[in-house]
């Protein structure tokens, strides 16, 4: 087999760009041993991957197809598993921490990152191509438009960088919109101040209603909110902020009780 053909249900674009491609590796630190890829395709980052011999190279991939490529052009990587990525128990199969790379999927990349998010006491970096407005959307920080629930979400626990953009016309098939590399690396916060459920919570609720101001779209929560939130937009509205105000409604809700 000398070439696998892109399938759009499963959102392959595939990267043609060695130099990008080579670029993205080394973006990934060397802290960890354990890498997992996720969709490698053909293996453009994986060759770079293997590269590096201080990294156990694992990589995940549901096309059948291109997981028969590389077992036959990558005689050397030793763990592949044809899985579905979002199913896999994959935090089970590491013995202590991983890293996370990879030209993922635009249709599933901020399940993707909604699961790092999970895993967040394993994963200390990830490194993802993506979609730029979904780069933008992470990086973004309070009074962007594009600032949203992956952006307080994953800011809270990760610092996180835009690394550059990639052209359209570096893949195959090529997409029609434009990608970004964006890097994760686990921040010193352990724990949240407040309710973590109840965060993540507040949070969603707050930006599924975005043009209202929080005194309604958090009326569920709280009847009425502390007077510094109550008219604000939640993206006026810093990580901080957000954990703040989980604290304040956590304690208006335990004073009730």
């Amino acid at each position: 087999m000398s070439f696998v053909k892109p399938k759009k249900g499963l959102g392959q674009h595939f990267l043609t760009d060695q130099n990008i491609a080579r670029k993205i590796v080394d973006s990934l630190g060397s802290d960890v041993p354990d890498i997992l890829e996720i969709g490698p395709g053909m293996g453009v980052l994986t060759q770079y991957l293997l590269q590096r011999p201080e990294l156990n190279v694992h990589v995940i991939e549901i096309d059948r197809e291109s997981v028969a490529y590389l077992q036959q052009h990558f005689p050397t990587l030793q763990h592949i598993w044809s899985e579905d990525f979002l199913k896999a128990d994959v935090a089970g199969r590491f013995d202590g921490k991983f890293n996370v790379i990879g030209n993922f999927p635009y249709n599933i990349s901020s399940q993707i990152f909604f699961r790092v998010l999970a895993w967040r006491n394993r994963i200390p970096e990830t490194v993802g191509m993506v979609q730029k407005e979904v780069a933008e959307r992470i990086a973004a920080s309070n009074g962007s438009k594009v600032y949203g629930i992956l952006s307080v979400l994953l800011q809270a626990f990760f610092d996180i960088e835009y690394l550059f953009t990639v052209s359209e016309n570096v893949f195959n098939p090529p997409p029609k919109v434009k990608s970004a590399v964006i890097r994760l690396r686990r921040n010193q916060v352990e724990t949240l101040p407040c309710d973590e459920n109840l965060f993540v919570q507040v949070v969603k609720a707050a930006f599924n209603q975005r043009r209202k101001m929080l005194r309604n779209s958090l009326r569920d929560f709280c009847e009425a909110l502390p007077a510094e939130f109550a008219e604000k937009r939640p993206e006026q509205l810093s990580v901080s902020d957000f954990i703040r105000l989980t604290g304040m409604i956590e304690n208006l809700k335990n004073n009730k009780a």
